[in-house]
């Protein structure tokens, strides 16, 4: 795989951006695409509803392409956006405001003070039913899990481990010391292993069943082997 320089990813980014700006669709869409995931991500651990963080992902892409003139390109495209998904989705927890002031996202001065989820890859081939019903369930778990952290510590952990932001990149996108990402992390992977454990424990016991006709059958088969080696 081959790394693009940083010259040129810059440049490539500054002349989508100047497209952007002149309402070039297949600019915005671009940038729409590569951004969508990250952002639905980070709206979803704050909000932890799919749905109103579609929503506010939707209103801080257009906030940000209304006032892309402000962008100053004092940080990247992806973090500026960002920190606009952000601001959108505290605002609206806090049903304090609907929307970010740009001014705000620029000077990174955010509210930061208090999943396309995780996927199972099916095997390839035909889908099995009864195997994605499974994976479902699993990450419907895994998703309540992480819903289920204290606010804090779940955005940290999506941002750093679903989305494998950096420590600094996290401590800017919510205001935070690099020292106290570390904690909050750690902290989380601590509750969510917990939570798992809780909800799997009693579980594992069952597990690789081998009882019942299964059980009778090699019992038989064993007992049949010697009687035919006497």
């Amino acid at each position: 795989m081959v790394t693009r320089p940083a010259a040129a990813t810059q440049n490539a980014e500054s002349e989508l951006v100047a497209r952007a700006r002149a309402n070039d669709p297949a600019a915005i869409k671009a940038i729409i695409r590569q951004n969508n995931r990250r952002l639905f991500r980070i709206a979803r651990s704050i909000l932890k509803n799919d749905w109103e963080a579609e929503d506010a992902v939707q209103e801080a892409y257009v906030r940000a392409f209304t006032h892309l003139s402000e962008f100053e390109g004092k940080s990247s495209l992806n973090t500026w956006l960002t920190r606009i998904v952000v601001n959108e989705a505290l605002g609206r927890l806090r049903r304090r405001k609907p929307t970010v002031d740009i001014a705000d996202v620029e000077a990174g001065r955010l509210e930061a003070d208090g999943a396309e989820i995780v996927p199972f890859p099916l095997t390839s081939g035909q889908p099995d039913p009864e195997r994605a019903i499974a994976q479902a369930q699993i990450r419907k778990l895994l998703e309540d899990a992480i819903d289920a952290l204290p606010d804090p510590f779940r955005v940290v952990l999506v941002a750093r481990v679903i989305e494998e932001m950096s420590v600094e990149e996290t401590a800017e996108l919510y205001g935070i010391r690099p020292e106290t990402v570390k904690t909050r992390l750690h902290r989380a992977r601590a509750m969510l292993r917990r939570d798992l454990e809780d909800q799997f424990g009693p579980l594992l016991a069952d597990t690789y069943p081998f009882g019942g006709r299964r059980c009778e059958r090699m019992a038989e088969n064993v007992i049949a082997r010697i009687e035919a080696g006497r």
